[in-house]
């Protein structure tokens, strides 16, 4: 068994999609944005000696002083056959990235785990933790839209109504790559607006996603508008069997007009018409941020975890402080 690098990023996404747990966080465009932010990507394939594909790690590197923080984000992602030699190929992957005493490696499925890679991590001494916020609200596709309308809150219900009955409201997929960059560029306008808003701050670099979102097919971008006034981009991002919402930004007119219900009920349909199985709300948080929740909660109950994040490093010491910051 042996760890050869990937140069090719055509041949790597094709690797990556081929694989029913793929996701964009595994995919070569997810990589290059964390480039762009900074980090070194390897991106790093595991053969047998035959030269079969048993696994993928998209890993994402930051030097941080001595140490050095190892980042795998939607994977590590197993093949069929490395599914049974899930621990083999998670030590192939820490003998080469030759970890020193204070480096540390942070997994982090996305809801890309499988049983063998989940094996792998636990045999080789990975900890788990998790967090509150590392939940999310899954919307049931496989009885079709009346059971999904079925198990709708009165309320929600009604709020989807109101937007439907608007004859100048309209949500459309947008294909067209300019309509797509357009959209993207009034969405940033409109979620640095919404930040200062509502008085909350993330990482997401909108100008270094940019050209990356607007020219991925898997990621669904919906520009809801009622009359000529964009009021709403909304964005999510698509795998085999699910849609995950992602970003969405609106003006202060989408409170009134409910925007926001028709865009979430225009991307659970396009779900069902593509066959997934769910759509993710892509997380949940309760405590600080209520109104999304509550939002959230009217279209579905159904809460699921996200998974664990899971560390591993050389020193037990720097492991356990890195867990402990990170539970909080």
């Amino acid at each position: 068994m042996r760890v050869v690098p990937v140069a090719d990023v055509p041949a790597w996404d094709e690797a990556v999609w081929a694989q029913g747990r793929g996701t964009i966080f595994s995919a070569a465009g997810w990589g290059t944005y964390k480039a762009r932010r900074g980090a070194r990507i390897a991106r790093l394939s595991v053969v047998d000696d035959a030269g079969d594909l048993l696994g993928l790690a998209q890993v994402q590197i930051k030097h941080r002083g001595p140490t050095r923080q190892v980042y795998l984000q939607g994977g590590p992602l197993l093949t069929r056959k490395g599914e049974r030699q899930g621990e083999a190929v998670v030590r192939s992957l820490l003998a080469h990235l030759s970890l020193g005493p204070l480096d540390l490696v942070v997994v982090d499925f996305n809801r890309a785990e499988s049983p063998g890679a989940v094996l792998g991590l636990l045999a080789c001494g990975f900890r788990p933790v998790t967090t509150a916020s590392r939940h999310t609200l899954e919307v049931d596709l496989t009885g079709g839209l009346d059971a999904v309308t079925a198990e709708m809150d009165p309320r929600w219900r009604q709020r989807l109504r109101k937007a439907e009955r608007n004859a100048a409201m309209t949500a459309r997929f947008l294909d067209d790559p300019a309509e797509r960059l357009a959209a993207f560029d009034a969405f940033a306008v409109m979620y640095a607006s919404l930040k200062t808003r509502k008085n909350f701050a993330n990482d997401f670099d909108c100008a270094a996603y940019r050209d990356l979102a607007a020219n991925d097919p898997r990621h669904l971008i919906l520009a809801v508008r009622e009359g000529d006034e964009l009021c709403l981009v909304r964005i999510a991002h698509r795998s085999r069997d699910r849609l995950t919402d992602f970003f969405t930004a609106s003006t202060e007119r989408a409170k009134a007009n409910a925007a926001a219900y028709l865009a979430v009920w225009s991307f659970v349909r396009r779900a069902t018409e593509d066959g997934c199985r769910a759509f993710d709300f892509g997380g949940i948080d309760p405590v600080r941020n209520r109104g999304v929740y509550d939002f959230k909660r009217g279209l579905t109950r159904n809460v699921v975890s996200s998974g664990p994040l899971w560390l591993y490093g050389r020193n037990r010491l720097v492991t356990a402080a890195a867990g402990a910051a990170l539970a909080r």
